[in-house]
């Protein structure tokens, strides 16, 4: 009585579901920055939140995930290392090409393109590689996580 489908399947985390994923990588930096943007008055930061910034984490949540879910089947140093490591070197790998669009994207969008752009372009410099970074790092946990409970025992 009262027992959830986690408690039915055994104790541990939901398996890998990516489209469940990539919701939750949109919603979970979508209302806390929000909210963070609405409590301190900061209505770039509001606006950020549903768009450079959960966007991002939602994209590179699907990329990076759909990748792993293709790949990662497969043994391989995403499978056969510590949790940790694959973690970290996704992570930083992606962050860094999120960080080269948003060093690009932010010093090249000319006014002619993109009229009256305000601060935007600037923020999008933080913004995608620490969406991208965290993305990637709760993608990657949580796929090795559920990879771990579907491979068979010794």
């Amino acid at each position: 009585m009262g027992q959830g489908r986690s408690s039915a399947r055994g104790s541990g985390p939901s398996p890998f579901t990516l489209w469940r994923e990539v919701l939750v990588a949109y919603l979970a930096p979508a209302l806390t920055a929000g909210a963070g943007g609405v409590a301190t008055g900061q209505r770039d930061l509001t606006i950020a939140a549903c768009t450079s910034i959960a966007g991002t984490s939602a994209i590179v949540a699907a990329l990076v995930g759909a990748r792993l879910r293709r790949r990662g089947a497969r043994r391989t140093w995403l499978t056969t290392t510590p949790r940790l490591v694959p973690t970290v070197v996704l992570a930083v790998a992606v962050a860094t090409l999120a960080g080269l669009v948003g060093w690009f994207v932010g010093g090249h969008i000319p006014e002619r393109i993109i009229p009256h752009h305000g601060s935007w372009p600037e923020r999008l410099r933080l913004d995608l590689p620490i969406s991208a970074a965290l993305a990637t790092t709760i993608i990657t946990w949580r796929w090795r996580g559920a990879s771990k409970q579907r491979r068979p025992g010794p």
